[in-house]
């Protein structure tokens, strides 16, 4: 059962391994990502950053896709993380377990538009945020668990 699925750029680091893991729950953490997989620098990183007594599984987004669509992961109280809001949204129209996401945290680049204290977004990502959200998806910011949940279209 999917609990969360989370956008931070920085995909598992203390944050995320710990506060948000403990908070929701959750066994077994997918990092959901197409660069991870074959890098093996990020993928020991990662590895190094995973609590102990969570599963953590590291898998491209289609390949993500095919295992929830499997049913595989159905056994896990699964927390999926991805680094971009494009990413979420492939997961969210491919799989419709994923029904609500969490916004923690997005680079600050040229061309996007500051919507919090650390999620920046472009225009498309702004029309893929208020698509999800039109269509029902629970979509929020949130960096850590203490912290208030902004809906997204408070914000949009």
């Amino acid at each position: 059962m999917i609990i969360l699925t989370r956008v931070d750029h920085r995909l598992l680091h203390g944050q995320v391994a710990f506060s948000w893991t403990q908070s929701i729950g959750a066994d077994c953490i997918l990092i959901a990502n197409d660069d991870v997989p074959i890098n093996e620098i990020r993928k020991t990183t990662i590895k190094l950053a995973k609590p102990q007594g969570v599963k953590l599984v590291i898998k491209t987004i289609e390949d993500s896709i095919k295992a929830l669509k499997s049913g595989v992961t159905d056994k896990y109280k699964l927390f999926i993380v991805v680094d971009s809001i494009e990413d979420a949204y492939k997961l969210a129209t491919e799989c419709p377990e994923v029904n609500k996401i969490n916004l923690g945290g997005t680079k600050a680049e040229e061309g996007k538009e500051n919507i919090s204290k650390a999620v920046n977004v472009t225009l498309e990502e702004k029309k893929l945020l208020r698509e999800l959200n039109s269509e029902g998806l629970d979509v929020y910011i949130q960096m850590v668990p203490s912290e208030k949940a902004v809906k997204i279209s408070d914000i949009l």
